[in-house]
């Protein structure tokens, strides 16, 4: 992974997005996302993490850092979603840490998290797309895999939540000793850092979001559906050697 450069002071908050083949996208992204949060006065560094982009993806951000100081740009060469979310939240040095969707971009959820991490009530927060009260307009066959998905963890692994992917904000302190502990890449990752958060004894918190798919996902939905499988599997194994929290 290329050494990116950092600005010397330490940000608030890190926005962690992972990307792939998305240059049809990010500028326009990345150019809303870093306007909307100066316009509410975050202190902020962007974290755009390519994971194994065969397109100009990486091209047309790297001409954005002029223009967005705040910009960090990273880059692992295989197409692996979980890798690249977890390789950014590490780098991260904001005291908290926003994961992020190139084509959600909520900073609504920005705002609503972050009042509840700085209380220090809650550890990590997590945007719903299936919890009363959501907005999920999505295409009706992802919704419905959404639904399934949890389901099925929450019956491999104990899970208790309704949703485990897209938005999430979290203590970096608090979340360290989790995100270390995570063996798991690709479309397990963002799964095992709930369920792991939540037994390791951190107080996780859902709200519903509203969501809107901007374009066609790059990835193949049901293409992914076999090694998901095979994997919770391994991650159901792997959750029951955990020891509860003293």
């Amino acid at each position: 992974m290329i050494k990116p450069k950092r600005r010397a002071n330490m940000p608030e908050v890190s926005v962690v997005i992972p990307v792939y083949n998305e240059e049809a996208t990010v500028e326009w992204a990345l150019r809303g996302l870093a306007e909307k949060l100066r316009h509410i006065r975050l202190d902020f560094e962007l974290i755009l993490s390519a994971n194994g982009c065969i397109d100009r993806t990486v091209m047309v951000a790297r001409l954005l850092e002029s223009d967005i100081p705040e910009l960090v740009i990273i880059e692992t060469s295989e197409p692996n979603y979980g890798k690249a979310l977890k390789s950014g939240a590490v780098i991260a040095r904001g005291h908290y840490v926003v994961c992020d969707e190139i084509d959600l971009c909520d900073v609504g959820f920005y705002t609503r998290a972050l009042a509840l991490l700085r209380e220090g009530s809650v550890d990590l927060v997590i945007g719903s797309k299936a919890l009363p009260g959501s907005d999920d307009r999505r295409p009706l066959v992802r919704k419905v895999a959404t639904r399934v998905f949890n389901g099925m963890l929450r019956l491999a692994t104990g899970f208790r939540g309704t949703d485990t992917h897209g938005l999430k904000a979290f203590n970096r302190e608090r979340m360290a000793p989790v995100l270390g502990a995570c063996v798991f890449d690709k479309d397990l990752f963002a799964s095992e850092l709930v369920i792991r958060a939540q037994k390791m004894g951190r107080t996780v918190l859902e709200i519903p979001v509203g969501v809107e798919e901007q374009r066609k996902s790059p990835i193949h939905l049901f293409r992914r559906v076999p090694a998901v499988v095979r994997n919770m599997s391994k991650l159901s194994t792997e959750l029951r050697l955990l020891q509860p929290p003293k």
